[in-house]
């Protein structure tokens, strides 16, 4: 089932608020003065600085002109961001960017991640991930063993009663990429096909004589939640940017669309990951 990550929640339920209000034509002052909520603390509430009670985000959603079954569905949404984040035991590790990115991803009903330089984490073995942690040297080697443990904790969210549905588009260098040592990568290839047995799990890999895509940011998330927005999600070297307005998520679900036809289907794919561990 989803995790829970009162951040994350909290994150979700601010850029729905600023994105209807703006849908509405009003600024924050008049938000403020047409709700009755203080500037202050409606600002807060849109970047998830404050408490979104599920009142408070029903009056906004009727002020801004919200559907009722979106009123019905931020509010709430809302009310459920309590308890603990299934992050904490790891906070001291990982970076507060991708601690937001990971507790939104344990949100989700589904995921498409395009991994064209690297094997996806969520995909990962243990000693791949070890050997990728200790190569990137981003990671501090007391903690490395920590950060680890995280990946894998992670990838069990695809072993869940109600599992994440994750669609991976691989490039086939990064298949190829020298990580650790060859019985890592064996083992990791053959992971990779144990886990497209799994119903949902599916795995394609796009080559460079399959041609152009329009998926050329680099690394590349959409993920789908049952009671939020889309969003979509490209990573840099020290942080990521999320991708949030509705028009704009749907370009990025375009070239998602683009990126799976282009690439190999999942059968080829499977039998490419085959060819490269014989």
């Amino acid at each position: 089932m989803a995790r829970n990550d009162p951040t994350a929640l909290r994150w979700l339920v601010g850029v729905e608020l600023a994105h209807y209000r703006k849908q509405a034509g009003l600024t924050l002052k008049e938000a403020a003065a047409k709700s009755g909520i203080g500037r202050a603390k409606l600002g807060h509430m849109e970047t998830s600085k404050y408490i979104q009670w599920p009142a408070d985000v029903a009056t906004l959603m009727l002020t801004y002109g919200a559907p009722p079954h979106d009123v019905d569905r931020l509010s709430t949404l809302a009310g459920t961001a309590g308890g603990r984040s299934w992050v904490a035991p790891w906070s001291n590790v990982v970076p507060d960017w991708f601690r937001t990115f990971v507790g939104l991803e344990g949100l989700a009903e589904s995921e498409f991640v395009f991994g064209p330089l690297q094997l996806p984490g969520l995909l990962q073995t243990a000693a791949y991930a070890e050997a990728v942690t200790s190569a990137t040297g981003f990671v501090r080697q007391d903690h490395s063993d920590r950060f680890v443990s995280f990946r894998l904790a992670r990838a069990k969210r695809l072993n869940d009663d109600d599992p994440l549905d994750l669609h991976a588009v691989i490039a086939e260098g990064a298949l190829r990429l020298a990580v650790g040592d060859a019985e890592t990568r064996r083992g990791q290839l053959k992971h990779l096909l144990t886990l497209a047995k799994r119903p949902n799990v599916t795995i394609q890999v796009v080559r460079p004589e399959d041609g152009p895509h329009a998926a050329n940011t680099g690394h590349l998330v959409v993920l789908d939640f049952p009671q939020a927005q889309s969003i979509a999600y490209a990573e840099r070297v020290d942080g990521g940017v999320y991708i949030q307005d509705p028009d704009d998520v749907r370009t990025y679900k375009m070239a998602v669309e683009n990126l799976k036809s282009v690439a190999l289907s999942p059968a080829k794919s499977l039998s490419l990951i085959k060819g490269l561990i014989d």
